[in-house]
């Protein structure tokens, strides 16, 4: 457990083109902030596990599914994805090159490098929304962590992703039947009737639980058939 007078190190510090991307360590763990604000660390995954999970278990024994997953982070939802046979084919949209080039040449390279490593894992460096907006490519799952939900994103530029032309775009790259799962550090009932009202079905939201405070969601979301 990290003491509470441990002083949090920066690793990296970089200005990235959507702006100040850190890397730091504070006692064990690994924290990524951008413009000042907290975005993950490696103290725990549960949550990115339960991203990649709820995806996987919602497509309902489809084989070998495709996903996407929306953001690197300090890689927990990858290397989980990568760990289950199960899944086809696993992109990941990262728009910060810091980060990616942490994951291949820095401190961050213990915790992706095995699933870096699998011909399934391809890493794409773009940007979300407009990936989602131009690409052809359709996928059984969309596994979305970039922000720290609907309502609190990193970046403006990120408020379109959750709009119904952001949703339209992700309706578009999934498959028939295909499942978006959204990560937030809280639930949030609007964006669940914005999700019905794009026109997905079975909307629902998982928990995560939490010592204290609010706890963490994926909002499970499946494009009709």
């Amino acid at each position: 457990m990290t003491a509470p007078y441990d002083t949090p190190v920066v690793l990296d510090r970089r200005e990235g083109p959507y702006g100040e991307v850190v890397l730091r360590r504070h006692g064990e763990l690994l924290q990524i902030i951008a413009n000042g604000c907290f975005l993950m660390d490696t103290s725990d995954g549960r949550s990115e596990r339960l991203l990649i999970d709820a995806a996987l278990a919602a497509l309902g024994g489809r084989e070998a599914p495709d996903v996407l997953i929306g953001g690197l982070g300090v890689g927990f939802s990858l290397a989980h994805a990568a760990a289950d046979p199960r899944w086809g084919a696993i992109t990941v949209v990262e728009r910060e090159p810091a980060i990616i080039d942490w994951h291949l040449r820095g401190p961050l390279a213990d915790l992706s490098a095995r699933a870096l490593e699998d011909p399934r894992t391809r890493i794409v460096e773009a940007d979300l929304v407009a990936h989602l907006g131009e690409t052809s490519a359709t996928y059984d799952a969309l596994c979305l962590d970039i922000d720290n939900g609907p309502g609190w994103t990193v970046t403006e530029d990120n408020d379109g992703l959750y709009s119904p032309a952001g949703l339209a775009s992700c309706a578009r790259a999934l498959k028939p039947g295909g499942v978006l799962a959204v990560w937030s550090a809280q639930p949030s009932p609007e964006f669940e009737g914005t999700l019905r009202n794009a026109g997905f079905q079975q909307v629902r939201t998982e928990e995560i639980p939490v010592a204290r405070g609010v706890p963490d969601v994926v909002h499970l979301a499946v494009r009709p058939g």
